[in-house]
Protein backbone atom coordinates (compact mmCIF):
# COMPACT_ATOMS: atom_id res chain seq x y z
CA UNK A 1 0.00 0.00 0.00
CA UNK A 2 2.86 2.34 0.92
CA UNK A 3 4.57 1.59 -2.40
CA UNK A 4 1.35 2.34 -4.27
CA UNK A 5 0.96 5.69 -2.49
CA UNK A 6 4.58 6.53 -3.24
CA UNK A 7 4.08 5.70 -6.93
CA UNK A 8 0.95 7.86 -7.13
CA UNK A 9 2.77 10.78 -5.45
CA UNK A 10 5.73 10.52 -7.84
CA UNK A 11 3.37 10.25 -10.83
CA UNK A 12 1.42 13.34 -9.72
CA UNK A 13 4.66 15.29 -9.23
CA UNK A 14 6.02 14.24 -12.59
CA UNK A 15 2.76 15.09 -14.34
CA UNK A 16 2.91 18.56 -12.83
CA UNK A 17 6.56 19.22 -13.63
CA UNK A 18 6.45 17.70 -17.10
CA UNK A 19 3.30 19.46 -18.26
CA UNK A 20 3.37 20.00 -22.02
CA UNK A 21 4.02 23.66 -22.78
CA UNK A 22 2.20 25.00 -25.80
CA UNK A 23 -1.31 25.25 -27.18
CA UNK A 24 -3.84 23.07 -28.93
CA UNK A 25 -6.96 23.95 -30.85
CA UNK A 26 -10.30 22.43 -29.98
CA UNK A 27 -13.02 23.63 -32.33
CA UNK A 28 -13.04 27.42 -32.09
CA UNK A 29 -11.17 27.36 -28.77
CA UNK A 30 -7.45 27.46 -28.00
CA UNK A 31 -6.17 25.61 -24.93
CA UNK A 32 -2.88 27.00 -23.57
CA UNK A 33 -0.66 25.03 -21.19
CA UNK A 34 2.01 27.10 -19.40
CA UNK A 35 4.15 24.04 -18.73
CA UNK A 36 4.58 25.23 -15.15
CA UNK A 37 5.23 23.15 -12.04
CA UNK A 38 2.03 24.60 -10.56
CA UNK A 39 0.01 23.73 -13.64
CA UNK A 40 -1.78 26.61 -15.37
CA UNK A 41 -4.05 25.71 -18.29
CA UNK A 42 -6.53 28.16 -19.76
CA UNK A 43 -8.88 28.30 -22.73
CA UNK A 44 -9.40 31.24 -25.09
CA UNK A 45 -12.43 31.58 -27.33
CA UNK A 46 -11.17 32.01 -30.89
CA UNK A 47 -14.09 34.22 -31.89
CA UNK A 48 -14.29 36.63 -28.96
CA UNK A 49 -10.89 36.57 -27.19
CA UNK A 50 -12.68 35.70 -23.93
CA UNK A 51 -10.87 33.39 -21.52
CA UNK A 52 -13.53 30.78 -20.81
CA UNK A 53 -11.61 28.43 -18.51
CA UNK A 54 -8.69 28.83 -16.11
CA UNK A 55 -7.41 25.74 -14.32
CA UNK A 56 -4.66 26.14 -11.74
CA UNK A 57 -3.31 22.92 -10.25
CA UNK A 58 -6.38 21.23 -11.70
CA UNK A 59 -8.90 23.53 -10.00
CA UNK A 60 -11.27 25.49 -12.21
CA UNK A 61 -11.10 29.17 -11.26
CA UNK A 62 -13.07 30.75 -14.09
CA UNK A 63 -16.59 31.92 -13.30
CA UNK A 64 -19.57 31.49 -15.59
CA UNK A 65 -18.79 34.78 -17.38
CA UNK A 66 -15.61 35.23 -19.39
CA UNK A 67 -12.38 36.91 -18.36
CA UNK A 68 -11.86 39.69 -20.88
CA UNK A 69 -11.45 43.35 -21.75
CA UNK A 70 -14.29 45.71 -20.89
CA UNK A 71 -17.41 43.54 -20.68
CA UNK A 72 -16.19 41.44 -23.58
CA UNK A 73 -15.08 42.42 -27.06
CA UNK A 74 -17.98 40.55 -28.63
CA UNK A 75 -15.94 39.50 -31.63
CA UNK A 76 -12.27 39.70 -32.51
CA UNK A 77 -9.73 38.22 -34.87
CA UNK A 78 -7.72 35.84 -32.69
CA UNK A 79 -4.28 34.53 -33.60
CA UNK A 80 -2.32 32.09 -31.42
CA UNK A 81 1.32 31.25 -32.09
CA UNK A 82 4.35 29.75 -30.43
CA UNK A 83 7.31 32.14 -30.36
CA UNK A 84 10.93 31.70 -29.33
CA UNK A 85 12.98 34.75 -28.31
CA UNK A 86 16.44 34.64 -26.72
CA UNK A 87 16.09 30.85 -26.40
CA UNK A 88 12.90 31.15 -24.31
CA UNK A 89 9.57 29.77 -25.50
CA UNK A 90 6.32 31.71 -25.39
CA UNK A 91 2.71 31.34 -26.47
CA UNK A 92 1.50 34.65 -27.89
CA UNK A 93 -2.20 35.36 -28.38
CA UNK A 94 -3.15 38.42 -30.44
CA UNK A 95 -6.74 39.65 -30.50
CA UNK A 96 -7.58 42.42 -32.95
CA UNK A 97 -10.64 44.65 -33.38
CA UNK A 98 -11.12 47.92 -35.26
CA UNK A 99 -10.02 49.95 -32.23
CA UNK A 100 -7.50 47.82 -30.35
CA UNK A 101 -5.02 44.96 -30.28
CA UNK A 102 -4.94 42.89 -27.12
CA UNK A 103 -2.07 40.56 -26.28
CA UNK A 104 -1.86 37.59 -23.93
CA UNK A 105 1.57 36.01 -23.49
CA UNK A 106 2.62 32.91 -21.57
CA UNK A 107 6.27 32.28 -20.78
CA UNK A 108 7.21 28.62 -20.59
CA UNK A 109 7.31 27.35 -17.04
CA UNK A 110 5.57 30.34 -15.39
CA UNK A 111 2.07 30.43 -13.91
CA UNK A 112 1.46 33.91 -15.28
CA UNK A 113 -0.51 35.47 -18.11
CA UNK A 114 1.27 38.59 -19.34
CA UNK A 115 -1.10 41.11 -20.96
CA UNK A 116 -0.88 44.31 -22.97
CA UNK A 117 -3.50 46.34 -24.79
CA UNK A 118 -2.82 48.73 -27.65
CA UNK A 119 -5.64 51.16 -28.42
CA UNK A 120 -6.29 53.38 -31.40
CA UNK A 121 -9.32 54.88 -29.62
CA UNK A 122 -11.46 54.11 -26.61
CA UNK A 123 -13.25 50.81 -27.28
CA UNK A 124 -16.91 51.15 -28.18
CA UNK A 125 -17.77 48.20 -25.94
CA UNK A 126 -17.21 50.23 -22.77
CA UNK A 127 -14.53 51.19 -20.28
CA UNK A 128 -10.97 50.16 -21.01
CA UNK A 129 -10.48 47.61 -18.26
CA UNK A 130 -9.31 44.04 -17.90
CA UNK A 131 -11.56 41.94 -15.68
CA UNK A 132 -10.98 38.40 -14.47
CA UNK A 133 -14.33 36.94 -13.42
CA UNK A 134 -13.47 34.13 -11.04
CA UNK A 135 -15.36 31.60 -8.93
CA UNK A 136 -16.22 33.11 -5.56
CA UNK A 137 -16.61 29.61 -4.11
CA UNK A 138 -12.87 29.10 -4.67
CA UNK A 139 -11.55 32.68 -4.37
CA UNK A 140 -13.85 34.58 -1.99
CA UNK A 141 -11.32 36.86 -0.28
CA UNK A 142 -9.89 40.19 -1.46
CA UNK A 143 -6.48 41.80 -0.95
CA UNK A 144 -5.27 44.28 0.22
CA UNK A 145 -8.42 45.85 1.71
CA UNK A 146 -10.46 42.79 2.63
CA UNK A 147 -14.24 42.93 3.01
CA UNK A 148 -14.75 46.63 2.19
CA UNK A 149 -15.48 45.72 -1.45
CA UNK A 150 -17.22 42.38 -0.84
CA UNK A 151 -20.87 43.04 -1.74
CA UNK A 152 -21.97 39.41 -1.68
CA UNK A 153 -24.86 38.88 0.72
CA UNK A 154 -26.05 42.49 0.60
CA UNK A 155 -29.33 43.28 2.31
CA UNK A 156 -30.00 46.59 0.55
CA UNK A 157 -28.50 49.17 -1.76
CA UNK A 158 -27.46 52.63 -0.65
CA UNK A 159 -26.66 54.34 -3.91
CA UNK A 160 -27.26 53.28 -7.49
CA UNK A 161 -26.18 49.75 -8.24
CA UNK A 162 -22.72 49.90 -6.73
CA UNK A 163 -22.96 50.77 -3.00
CA UNK A 164 -24.61 48.18 -0.74
CA UNK A 165 -25.18 47.26 2.90
CA UNK A 166 -23.68 43.98 4.12
CA UNK A 167 -23.87 43.01 7.81
CA UNK A 168 -24.80 46.59 8.66
CA UNK A 169 -21.77 48.08 6.85
CA UNK A 170 -21.65 49.92 3.53
CA UNK A 171 -19.55 48.24 0.86
CA UNK A 172 -18.66 48.92 -2.75
CA UNK A 173 -16.22 47.78 -5.39
CA UNK A 174 -15.04 51.41 -5.41
CA UNK A 175 -13.70 51.01 -1.88
CA UNK A 176 -10.94 48.69 -3.13
CA UNK A 177 -8.93 51.46 -4.78
CA UNK A 178 -5.25 52.42 -4.36
CA UNK A 179 -3.41 55.50 -5.63
CA UNK A 180 -1.37 54.68 -8.74
CA UNK A 181 1.81 55.81 -6.99
CA UNK A 182 1.24 53.29 -4.16
CA UNK A 183 0.05 50.36 -6.25
CA UNK A 184 1.42 46.87 -5.84
CA UNK A 185 -0.41 43.58 -6.17
CA UNK A 186 -4.20 43.51 -6.08
CA UNK A 187 -5.48 40.00 -5.47
CA UNK A 188 -8.29 37.62 -4.74
CA UNK A 189 -7.58 34.42 -2.86
CA UNK A 190 -8.97 31.42 -1.05
CA UNK A 191 -9.08 27.64 -0.79
CA UNK A 192 -7.48 25.21 1.64
CA UNK A 193 -4.40 25.37 -0.57
CA UNK A 194 -4.58 29.21 -0.44
CA UNK A 195 -4.39 30.23 -4.09
CA UNK A 196 -3.68 33.89 -4.83
CA UNK A 197 -4.70 35.32 -8.20
CA UNK A 198 -3.28 38.81 -8.59
CA UNK A 199 -2.98 41.65 -11.08
CA UNK A 200 0.26 43.60 -11.20
CA UNK A 201 0.75 46.67 -13.38
CA UNK A 202 4.39 47.80 -13.17
CA UNK A 203 3.66 51.29 -14.48
CA UNK A 204 0.41 52.72 -15.87
CA UNK A 205 2.24 55.07 -18.24
CA UNK A 206 -0.57 55.09 -20.81
CA UNK A 207 -3.48 55.56 -18.41
CA UNK A 208 -4.69 59.02 -17.39
CA UNK A 209 -5.13 60.85 -14.11
CA UNK A 210 -1.60 61.11 -12.78
CA UNK A 211 0.10 59.61 -9.72
CA UNK A 212 -2.83 59.98 -7.34
CA UNK A 213 -5.58 58.51 -9.50
CA UNK A 214 -7.35 55.46 -8.10
CA UNK A 215 -9.93 53.02 -9.42
CA UNK A 216 -11.72 49.74 -8.74
CA UNK A 217 -9.48 46.74 -7.99
CA UNK A 218 -11.66 43.84 -6.80
CA UNK A 219 -15.20 42.85 -5.87
CA UNK A 220 -16.72 39.64 -4.55
CA UNK A 221 -20.18 40.24 -5.97
CA UNK A 222 -21.69 36.86 -5.11
CA UNK A 223 -21.53 34.33 -7.94
CA UNK A 224 -18.15 35.66 -9.05
CA UNK A 225 -15.19 37.45 -7.51
CA UNK A 226 -14.00 40.06 -9.98
CA UNK A 227 -10.38 41.18 -10.26
CA UNK A 228 -9.81 44.36 -12.30
CA UNK A 229 -7.14 46.41 -13.98
CA UNK A 230 -8.66 49.74 -15.03
CA UNK A 231 -6.59 51.38 -17.74
CA UNK A 232 -9.09 54.19 -18.48
CA UNK A 233 -12.42 55.06 -16.93
CA UNK A 234 -14.73 57.99 -16.38
CA UNK A 235 -14.46 57.66 -12.61
CA UNK A 236 -13.51 61.20 -11.49
CA UNK A 237 -11.74 61.73 -14.80
CA UNK A 238 -9.51 64.84 -14.86
CA UNK A 239 -7.41 64.18 -17.97
CA UNK A 240 -8.10 63.13 -21.55
CA UNK A 241 -7.55 59.48 -22.38
CA UNK A 242 -4.36 58.62 -24.24
CA UNK A 243 -4.76 56.82 -27.57
CA UNK A 244 -2.41 55.16 -30.04
CA UNK A 245 -0.54 53.84 -27.01
CA UNK A 246 0.19 50.47 -25.42
CA UNK A 247 -1.24 49.82 -21.97
CA UNK A 248 1.05 47.38 -20.25
CA UNK A 249 2.56 44.96 -19.86
CA UNK A 250 0.40 44.00 -16.90
CA UNK A 251 0.30 40.55 -15.37
CA UNK A 252 -2.32 38.09 -14.14
CA UNK A 253 -0.42 35.85 -11.72
CA UNK A 254 -1.37 32.55 -10.04
CA UNK A 255 0.47 31.59 -6.87
CA UNK A 256 0.55 29.27 -3.86
CA UNK A 257 3.39 31.20 -2.24
CA UNK A 258 1.63 34.36 -1.14
CA UNK A 259 1.33 37.80 -2.69
CA UNK A 260 3.84 38.73 -5.43
CA UNK A 261 5.53 42.13 -5.64
CA UNK A 262 5.76 44.46 -8.63
CA UNK A 263 9.47 45.00 -8.03
CA UNK A 264 10.04 41.27 -8.56
CA UNK A 265 8.51 41.28 -12.05
CA UNK A 266 10.47 41.46 -15.30
CA UNK A 267 8.63 42.16 -18.53
CA UNK A 268 11.64 43.19 -20.61
CA UNK A 269 11.20 40.07 -22.78
CA UNK A 270 8.32 41.87 -24.50
CA UNK A 271 10.97 43.58 -26.63
CA UNK A 272 11.45 40.33 -28.55
CA UNK A 273 7.78 39.56 -29.17
CA UNK A 274 6.74 42.19 -31.78
CA UNK A 275 4.22 43.92 -29.52
CA UNK A 276 2.78 47.06 -31.14
CA UNK A 277 3.62 50.17 -29.11
CA UNK A 278 6.13 48.50 -26.78
CA UNK A 279 9.21 50.64 -26.11
CA UNK A 280 12.18 48.82 -24.60
CA UNK A 281 14.34 50.40 -21.92
CA UNK A 282 17.06 50.99 -24.51
CA UNK A 283 14.67 53.28 -26.38
CA UNK A 284 13.87 55.39 -23.34
CA UNK A 285 15.48 58.21 -21.37
CA UNK A 286 15.47 59.67 -17.88
CA UNK A 287 15.12 62.95 -16.02
CA UNK A 288 17.11 63.61 -12.87
CA UNK A 289 17.45 66.62 -10.62
CA UNK A 290 16.53 68.13 -7.28
CA UNK A 291 13.10 69.13 -5.96
CA UNK A 292 13.34 71.98 -3.45
CA UNK A 293 11.20 74.28 -1.35
CA UNK A 294 9.14 71.58 0.40
CA UNK A 295 9.56 70.92 4.11
CA UNK A 296 10.69 67.52 5.32
CA UNK A 297 7.25 66.59 6.69
CA UNK A 298 5.72 66.29 3.22
CA UNK A 299 6.21 63.70 0.51
CA UNK A 300 7.82 65.27 -2.58
CA UNK A 301 6.27 63.87 -5.72
CA UNK A 302 7.59 64.71 -9.19
CA UNK A 303 5.27 64.02 -12.13
CA UNK A 304 5.83 64.18 -15.89
CA UNK A 305 3.12 64.02 -18.54
CA UNK A 306 2.28 64.66 -22.17
CA UNK A 307 -0.39 63.37 -24.56
CA UNK A 308 1.35 59.99 -24.90
CA UNK A 309 2.53 59.08 -21.40
CA UNK A 310 2.70 59.85 -17.69
CA UNK A 311 5.39 59.10 -15.09
CA UNK A 312 6.22 59.95 -11.49
CA UNK A 313 8.69 59.38 -8.71
CA UNK A 314 9.12 60.31 -5.05
CA UNK A 315 12.12 62.51 -4.35
CA UNK A 316 14.44 61.63 -1.47
CA UNK A 317 14.58 63.57 1.80
CA UNK A 318 17.22 65.87 0.28
CA UNK A 319 15.10 66.38 -2.84
CA UNK A 320 17.12 64.25 -5.28
CA UNK A 321 15.13 62.32 -7.86
CA UNK A 322 15.48 60.22 -10.98
CA UNK A 323 12.49 59.43 -13.15
CA UNK A 324 11.43 55.98 -14.33
CA UNK A 325 12.49 55.06 -17.86
CA UNK A 326 10.43 57.42 -20.06
CA UNK A 327 9.43 57.34 -23.71
CA UNK A 328 11.16 60.06 -25.75
CA UNK A 329 9.21 63.29 -26.02
CA UNK A 330 8.62 66.70 -24.47
CA UNK A 331 6.93 66.73 -21.07
CA UNK A 332 5.39 69.01 -18.50
CA UNK A 333 6.96 68.44 -15.07
CA UNK A 334 4.97 69.05 -11.88
CA UNK A 335 6.05 69.11 -8.23
CA UNK A 336 3.59 68.22 -5.49
CA UNK A 337 3.74 68.85 -1.77
CA UNK A 338 1.98 65.62 -0.90
CA UNK A 339 -0.73 65.92 -3.55
CA UNK A 340 -0.82 69.74 -3.58
CA UNK A 341 0.63 71.22 -6.78
CA UNK A 342 3.39 73.71 -5.97
CA UNK A 343 5.35 74.05 -9.23
CA UNK A 344 5.09 73.40 -12.96
CA UNK A 345 7.88 73.36 -15.55
CA UNK A 346 7.17 72.94 -19.27
CA UNK A 347 9.35 71.85 -22.16
CA UNK A 348 11.27 69.03 -20.45
CA UNK A 349 12.80 67.04 -23.30
CA UNK A 350 13.60 63.33 -23.01
CA UNK A 351 15.77 61.49 -25.54
CA UNK A 352 16.47 57.78 -25.89
CA UNK A 353 19.55 56.62 -24.05
CA UNK A 354 20.11 59.96 -22.31
CA UNK A 355 19.43 61.56 -18.93
CA UNK A 356 18.07 65.10 -18.89
CA UNK A 357 19.05 67.25 -15.91
CA UNK A 358 16.23 69.48 -14.66
CA UNK A 359 15.53 70.88 -11.19
CA UNK A 360 12.19 72.06 -9.88
CA UNK A 361 11.36 74.31 -6.92
CA UNK A 362 8.16 75.08 -5.07
CA UNK A 363 6.60 78.43 -6.01
CA UNK A 364 4.79 78.81 -2.68
CA UNK A 365 5.70 82.06 -0.96
CA UNK A 366 5.96 82.74 2.75
CA UNK A 367 3.13 84.65 4.38
CA UNK A 368 2.05 85.90 7.77
CA UNK A 369 -0.39 83.21 8.82
CA UNK A 370 -2.96 84.17 11.44
CA UNK A 371 -4.16 80.57 11.63
CA UNK A 372 -4.37 77.46 9.49
CA UNK A 373 -6.70 74.45 9.62
CA UNK A 374 -5.16 71.36 8.05
CA UNK A 375 -2.16 71.22 5.75
CA UNK A 376 -1.88 72.09 2.07
CA UNK A 377 -1.19 68.52 0.98
CA UNK A 378 -3.99 67.97 -1.56
CA UNK A 379 -5.87 65.64 0.77
CA UNK A 380 -8.42 66.01 3.59
CA UNK A 381 -5.83 64.65 6.01
CA UNK A 382 -6.86 64.73 9.66
CA UNK A 383 -10.35 66.13 9.15
CA UNK A 384 -13.49 64.49 10.51
CA UNK A 385 -14.21 61.19 8.71
CA UNK A 386 -11.09 61.51 6.52
CA UNK A 387 -9.81 58.31 8.12
CA UNK A 388 -12.90 56.40 6.98
CA UNK A 389 -14.34 57.65 3.71
CA UNK A 390 -12.00 55.75 1.38
CA UNK A 391 -13.52 52.45 2.54
CA UNK A 392 -17.15 53.29 3.36
CA UNK A 393 -20.10 55.47 2.36
CA UNK A 394 -20.78 58.76 4.21
CA UNK A 395 -24.03 57.24 5.53
CA UNK A 396 -22.21 54.37 7.23
CA UNK A 397 -22.96 54.01 10.95
CA UNK A 398 -19.21 54.02 11.68
CA UNK A 399 -18.92 57.60 10.41
CA UNK A 400 -19.04 60.54 12.81
CA UNK A 401 -22.31 62.43 12.40
CA UNK A 402 -22.47 64.88 9.52
CA UNK A 403 -23.90 68.02 11.14
CA UNK A 404 -23.08 71.73 10.67
CA UNK A 405 -19.85 72.17 12.59
CA UNK A 406 -18.36 74.99 14.63
CA UNK A 407 -14.58 74.95 14.83
CA UNK A 408 -12.80 77.15 17.35
CA UNK A 409 -9.22 78.02 16.43
CA UNK A 410 -6.89 77.17 19.29
CA UNK A 411 -9.20 74.79 21.14
CA UNK A 412 -10.95 72.50 18.63
CA UNK A 413 -9.10 69.40 17.45
CA UNK A 414 -8.47 68.98 13.73
CA UNK A 415 -10.85 66.01 13.51
CA UNK A 416 -13.73 68.29 14.51
CA UNK A 417 -13.45 70.09 11.18
CA UNK A 418 -15.45 68.23 8.50
CA UNK A 419 -13.60 66.79 5.52
CA UNK A 420 -16.58 67.72 3.32
CA UNK A 421 -19.69 69.84 3.40
CA UNK A 422 -22.83 68.57 1.67
CA UNK A 423 -25.22 71.32 0.70
CA UNK A 424 -28.34 70.12 2.54
CA UNK A 425 -26.67 67.90 5.15
CA UNK A 426 -23.95 69.68 7.15
CA UNK A 427 -23.84 73.09 5.53
CA UNK A 428 -22.22 75.46 6.59
CA UNK A 429 -19.04 75.16 8.66
CA UNK A 430 -18.35 77.98 11.13
CA UNK A 431 -14.88 79.05 12.28
CA UNK A 432 -14.50 81.14 15.44
CA UNK A 433 -11.25 82.81 16.43
CA UNK A 434 -9.76 85.67 18.40
CA UNK A 435 -7.26 88.25 17.12
CA UNK A 436 -4.95 90.29 19.31
CA UNK A 437 -5.32 93.26 16.97
CA UNK A 438 -7.17 94.19 13.81
CA UNK A 439 -4.93 93.06 10.91
CA UNK A 440 -6.34 95.28 8.17
CA UNK A 441 -6.80 93.61 4.80
CA UNK A 442 -6.34 89.83 4.80
CA UNK A 443 -6.78 86.77 2.61
CA UNK A 444 -8.80 83.68 3.38
CA UNK A 445 -7.50 80.73 1.36
CA UNK A 446 -9.88 77.79 0.97
CA UNK A 447 -8.21 74.86 -0.75
CA UNK A 448 -10.44 72.05 -1.95
CA UNK A 449 -9.64 68.70 -3.53
CA UNK A 450 -12.91 67.87 -5.31
CA UNK A 451 -16.19 69.50 -6.22
CA UNK A 452 -19.38 67.60 -6.96
CA UNK A 453 -22.35 69.06 -8.88
CA UNK A 454 -20.85 72.54 -9.17
CA UNK A 455 -20.32 73.10 -5.45
CA UNK A 456 -17.88 75.80 -4.35
CA UNK A 457 -17.30 77.67 -1.08
CA UNK A 458 -18.64 81.13 -0.30
CA UNK A 459 -17.27 82.88 2.78
CA UNK A 460 -18.90 85.31 5.18
CA UNK A 461 -16.51 87.16 7.52
CA UNK A 462 -18.31 88.69 10.49
CA UNK A 463 -21.01 90.78 8.78
CA UNK A 464 -19.22 91.00 5.42
CA UNK A 465 -20.26 88.52 2.70
CA UNK A 466 -17.61 87.47 0.24
CA UNK A 467 -18.32 87.07 -3.47
CA UNK A 468 -19.85 83.88 -4.85
CA UNK A 469 -17.14 82.12 -6.88
CA UNK A 470 -17.84 80.91 -10.39
CA UNK A 471 -18.74 77.26 -10.76
CA UNK A 472 -15.67 75.02 -11.09
CA UNK A 473 -15.01 72.77 -14.05
CA UNK A 474 -17.54 69.97 -13.85
CA UNK A 475 -16.43 66.39 -13.30
CA UNK A 476 -19.30 64.16 -14.34
CA UNK A 477 -18.78 61.49 -11.70
CA UNK A 478 -19.65 60.80 -8.10
CA UNK A 479 -16.81 61.46 -5.70
CA UNK A 480 -16.82 61.15 -1.92
CA UNK A 481 -19.63 58.57 -1.90
CA UNK A 482 -17.37 56.30 -3.97
CA UNK A 483 -14.32 56.93 -1.79
CA UNK A 484 -12.80 59.47 -4.19
CA UNK A 485 -11.44 62.86 -3.18
CA UNK A 486 -9.17 64.06 -5.95
CA UNK A 487 -10.43 66.33 -8.69
CA UNK A 488 -8.95 69.55 -10.04
CA UNK A 489 -8.01 70.85 -6.59
CA UNK A 490 -9.57 74.31 -6.84
CA UNK A 491 -8.10 76.93 -4.50
CA UNK A 492 -10.24 79.94 -3.61
CA UNK A 493 -8.63 83.13 -2.29
CA UNK A 494 -11.08 85.50 -0.63
CA UNK A 495 -9.79 89.09 -0.34
CA UNK A 496 -11.09 90.47 2.96
CA UNK A 497 -11.29 94.27 3.06
CA UNK A 498 -9.55 96.24 5.81
CA UNK A 499 -11.87 96.90 8.73
CA UNK A 500 -13.70 93.58 8.36
CA UNK A 501 -11.59 91.62 10.86
CA UNK A 502 -11.53 93.11 14.34
CA UNK A 503 -9.56 92.83 17.54
CA UNK A 504 -11.09 90.14 19.72
CA UNK A 505 -13.79 87.70 18.59
CA UNK A 506 -14.35 86.97 14.87
CA UNK A 507 -16.46 84.50 12.92
CA UNK A 508 -16.05 83.08 9.43
CA UNK A 509 -18.77 80.97 7.84
CA UNK A 510 -18.01 78.80 4.80
CA UNK A 511 -21.07 77.70 2.86
CA UNK A 512 -21.24 75.26 -0.03
CA UNK A 513 -23.20 76.88 -2.85
CA UNK A 514 -24.39 75.48 -6.18
CA UNK A 515 -27.14 75.95 -8.72
CA UNK A 516 -27.70 72.20 -8.68
CA UNK A 517 -29.43 69.99 -6.15
CA UNK A 518 -29.46 66.37 -5.06
CA UNK A 519 -30.45 63.98 -2.32
CA UNK A 520 -28.55 63.59 0.97
CA UNK A 521 -24.92 62.73 0.16
CA UNK A 522 -25.48 63.28 -3.56
CA UNK A 523 -26.15 66.91 -2.79
CA UNK A 524 -23.57 69.30 -4.23
CA UNK A 525 -20.50 69.04 -2.01
CA UNK A 526 -16.87 70.05 -1.65
CA UNK A 527 -13.96 68.28 0.01
CA UNK A 528 -11.51 70.41 1.98
CA UNK A 529 -7.74 70.34 1.73
CA UNK A 530 -6.91 73.23 4.10
CA UNK A 531 -8.19 76.64 5.19
CA UNK A 532 -5.87 79.50 6.12
CA UNK A 533 -6.21 83.15 7.10
CA UNK A 534 -3.15 85.27 6.36
CA UNK A 535 -1.95 88.79 5.67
Amino acid sequence: MLLQLLFLSVFAFASSVLAAFGFTQSGSNYVVDAGSSNALVFTVNGGSCDITSIKFRGTELQGSTGTHLSSGLGSATVRVERVTASSVNYVKITCTTSTLTHYMVVKEGESNIYLATYIKSEPSVGELRFIARLRSSVLPEEYPYGKVSTTSGSSSSVEGSDVFVVDGETRSKFYSSTRFIDKDAQCVYGGSDVIHVCVLAPHPESSSGGPFFRDIESNNAGDETNLYWYMNSGHVQTESFRTNVLHGPYILTFSRSGVPKIKEQDTSFFSGLSITGYVATSGRGYVSGTASGISGSFQRVVHWYNSAAQYWTIASSNGAFTSPAMKPGTYTMVLYQGEYKVATVTGVSVSAGQTTSRNIASTLTSRNSLWKIGEFDGQPTGFMNADKFLRMHPSDRRMSAWTPATYTVGSSSLNQFPMAIFQNVNNPVTIKFNLGSAPGAATLRIATTLSFAGARPQAKVNSWSGPAPAAPTKIDSRGVTRGAYRGYGEVYDVSIPAGTLVQGSNTITITSISGSSGTTFLNPNIIFDAVELFT
